[in-house]
């Protein structure tokens, strides 16, 4: 019996090519997806993030100023935290996804810092098939993501498109 290899599609019987994301059908209520590597934050990532977002909230941008605050250093831009946490589970949830259909609850129970590392971890909430689109369904995946000491700094509602099984072929990756 050949082995089985996971998360590539054999092109030939020597070449494989990497198919990240899941379709429809592998989705479970319930799974938990702990998405690694994790990614720790820099200063820079936060400098420009906040400055392509036109958020020039002193807290996030002046050194000075974030000294003074109850934190005494600068605050990670809450959309840094999204950004990062939402890319790590890509690769599993969503690389096949048709639509990002939307990001519901957005949490910020604790502040992150330049240095902190971030994890994440996805719960299949919900699934149904689409009602107007035939071959696709529609995924619902709460999102957690943790700092290196395990303290949640974001949680929220992901909603996607994704093809089932035998459409899955139509959206191809690579």
């Amino acid at each position: 019996m050949e082995p089985m290899i996971t998360g590539y599609h054999r092109i030939t019987p020597s070449r494989y090519r990497e198919t990240p994301g899941l379709s429809y059908e592998a989705f479970v209520v319930g799974d938990v997806f702990e998405h690694r590597p994790g990614r720790t934050v820099s200063e820079l990532d936060n400098l420009w993030q906040s400055l392509i977002n036109m958020n020039n909230h002193p807290a996030h941008i002046d050194a000075h100023y974030a000294q003074r605050t109850e934190f005494g250093r600068l605050l990670v831009n809450s959309s840094v935290t999204l950004a990062i946490v939402s890319g790590m589970t890509v690769a599993t949830l969503s690389a096949r996804a048709i639509a990002n259909l939307g990001w519901d609850e957005i949490r910020l129970p604790n502040p992150v810092f330049a240095g902190d590392t971030l994890y994440a971890e996805s719960e299949v909430l919900a699934k149904r098939l689409s009602r107007s689109r035939p071959g696709q369904g529609i995924v619902t995946v709460g999102v957690m993501g943790r700092n290196q000491d395990g303290l949640p700094v974001i949680t929220y509602r992901r909603t996607f498109l994704v093809p089932c099984e035998e459409c899955s072929q139509d959206y191809p990756i690579g």
